[in-house]
């Protein structure tokens, strides 16, 4: 059914065409979208901030204003803060989560390959896993060596001896030698 290259329903003057034309229309959006954000912008400034009239006023009404606006200012400063304070919060425990994530994941894992193998084989492998497993695993224990000293000290002998021995003054300094 679906046998050589597939053939287009337009040819490729006219899908050129229709290109230009997409990019015009989208172009012509682009500026209209600018447009309306700029307006957008004056207008919200123009609500929150309006203009200052400092005609007529005297020295210390100039002054009160002053103060006014400076006011203003620290208060938006603080608020400005605060929200970079919670934003630097939430960024750090968003990488903290993501590290706990990837803890439990297990890390990255390395993207796996296809291997093909037949009904046979992996029956064959699973067998000889199984026998090679019980076979194995005393071959692969490690052989532990206990040094003279070691083997001294774990066994002791008769305690009587030991508790004879080690009375005294005699006693006392082969602690200290020893």
């Amino acid at each position: 059914m679906s046998e050589g290259p597939k053939k287009t329903k337009y040819s490729a003057t006219r899908r050129l065409l229709l290109k230009q034309k997409l990019l015009k229309k989208a172009g012509v959006l682009l500026v209209q979208e600018q447009s309306n954000k700029v307006t957008e912008r004056e207008s919200t400034l123009n609500e929150r901030v309006p203009p200052l009239k400092l005609s007529g006023l005297s020295v210390q009404e100039l002054q009160e204003l002053c103060k006014e606006l400076h006011r203003k200012c620290d208060t938006v400063d603080e608020a400005r803060y605060d929200i970079e304070a919670k934003v630097l919060k939430n960024e750090k425990e968003l990488v903290d989560l993501n590290a706990k994530i990837n803890e439990l994941k297990g890390g990255k894992r390395p993207n796996l390959k296809r291997v093909k193998k037949s009904a046979d084989a992996k029956l064959g492998a699973l067998t000889e896993a199984k026998l090679s497993s019980k076979a194995d695993f005393k071959s692969n224990l490690k052989t532990v060596k206990k040094d003279k000293k070691e083997e001294e000290k774990a066994d002791p002998g008769d305690w009587r001896k030991n508790v004879e021995s080690m009375s005294g003054m005699e006693g006392r300094k082969k602690l200290f030698n020893s």
